[in-house]
């Protein structure tokens, strides 16, 4: 039976609060800044993307944060920058105050996923933190889609100028995500508390092997994840000659299993006993199988009927493998992480996410230049990589982090003791 993770429901809130928020103006980022400060869409573009860099920057500090003050306060804290930011946003018309208020919100949301990484390996142990890593990413799914669903709706009913309540929402949903957060109960092994204070640095992540080679392997796979919001639409458009409504489509289909199927997807999997690294490998797999078909589809080229379905199917297979990889690898990454400077381990495997995400755009659009197939070849090889890469660490992972529960003792054998750390 899992154990239940003190103030769990309250934190599922959050995330699910503070999503709908999110969800309220990334998808219009760019034209929300622009009525919301009145500055030209060439500023707005310029400071996001300045101080976007400047939030990568950030992210080893903030992993440093996490290993002094635990994951929940940092967490708390990076949600009440976000909220002043948004309370701020209507009021930010110049250039200088819009900057000032951008850089403050993107240091927290670019952290954030450092910080909610952490918290979960504070708060959970075991086959929770997998559970944990299911259920917030169905809530974010889920509260994402509501939010764009209800800026809509706002915008239908006051126009542009409802992009100011719109912001000022945001603030609020923030605001009572962490009032919400702040009701979750961290738990401590039993040292916890004294190996917290062990003076350890990036050094440690740098010299531990097993945890860079599983950074490597995630930034394969996190190319995959770029491919739906990055290159599917310019495929559809200059190679497939789909209509772009497809794209929609897509990403309607993939939101909706995100955030109906993915909790059940994660049960199934946990509940079957598969190690971690080979759960996440077989997420790669599926994407690497949903890639293969992109290509197959782009050689046929059938007509536009046909086209719609294998297309539909493709999103399918493509989203089950984010299901499957997702949960497992997060609570790999949190659990492969020593407790004493867990911050530290994550900001640097969130890293692997960030330049991906950076790459994405440049990398496809180069290869789609060439042919419109090519990138979806790279995409399946760096899929594979990945799978076989997790596999192949799974030996040198500490095996709380392979294993969601430990592994039964063989019959009539004695457990070895654990190894004294040096």
């Amino acid at each position: 039976m899992e154990s239940r993770v003190a103030g769990e429901r309250a934190m599922l809130a959050g995330v699910g609060i503070s999503s709908v928020g999110i969800g309220m103006y990334v998808p219009f980022s760019l034209v929300f800044f622009h009525h919301v400060t009145g500055l030209s869409f060439t500023l707005v573009g310029l400071v996001m993307t300045i101080t976007g860099v400047a939030g990568l920057a950030f992210m080893p500090l903030a992993g440093t944060a996490v290993d002094r003050f635990g994951a929940k306060k940092v967490n708390l804290v990076l949600y009440g920058m976000r909220a002043v930011g948004f309370a701020l946003y209507p009021f930010a018309s110049s250039l200088a105050a819009f900057a000032a208020v951008t850089l403050v919100t993107a240091l927290a949301d670019r952290s954030f996923s450092i910080v909610q990484q952490s918290l979960i390996g504070e708060v959970a142990r075991g086959s929770a933190r997998d559970r944990l890593q299911a259920s917030i990413r169905a809530l974010q799914n889920a509260g994402m889609g509501a939010g764009a669903m209800l800026v809509t709706g706002v915008l239908a009913l006051w126009g542009t100028g409802g992009f100011t309540y719109t912001a000022w929402a945001n603030a609020l949903a923030f605001a009572l995500a962490g009032l919400l957060v702040s009701r979750v109960r961290p738990v401590r092994e039993g040292e916890g508390a004294a190996v917290k204070r062990e003076a350890a640095g990036y050094r440690m992540v740098l010299h531990d092997r097993p945890f860079l080679g599983l950074t490597a392997a995630n930034f394969l796979a996190a190319l995959g994840y770029s491919a739906l919001s990055v290159l599917f639409p310019l495929y559809l458009s200059t190679w497939l000659m789909a209509p772009a409504s497809l794209t929609g489509a897509a990403f309607t289909l993939n939101t909706v299993l995100c955030a109906g199927v993915g909790v059940l997807i994660a049960s199934r999997v946990r509940r079957s006993g598969a190690r971690r690294t080979r759960s996440a490998a077989l997420g790669s797999l599926l994407f690497a199988v949903a890639f293969v078909g992109q290509i197959v589809l782009g050689t046929v080229r059938p007509g536009q009927t046909a086209t719609l379905v294998a297309l539909m199917v493709i999103v399918v297979v493509y989203t089950l493998g984010e299901l499957v990889h997702s949960p497992s690898g997060g609570a790999l990454s949190v659990s492969a992480a020593p407790e004493a400077v867990r911050g530290r381990y994550l900001a640097t495997y969130q890293l692997s996410y960030s330049l991906a995400t950076a790459l994405a755009p440049s990398l496809f659009t180069a290869l789609l230049a060439v042919d419109g197939r090519l990138p979806w070849a790279v995409l399946t090889v760096s899929a594979l990589g990945a799978a076989l890469a997790l596999v192949r660490l799974e030996p040198h992972l500490p095996a709380e982090a392979v294993h969601a529960e430990p592994p039964a003792p063989a019959a009539g054998r004695t457990p070895a003791p654990a190894p004294v750390a040096a």
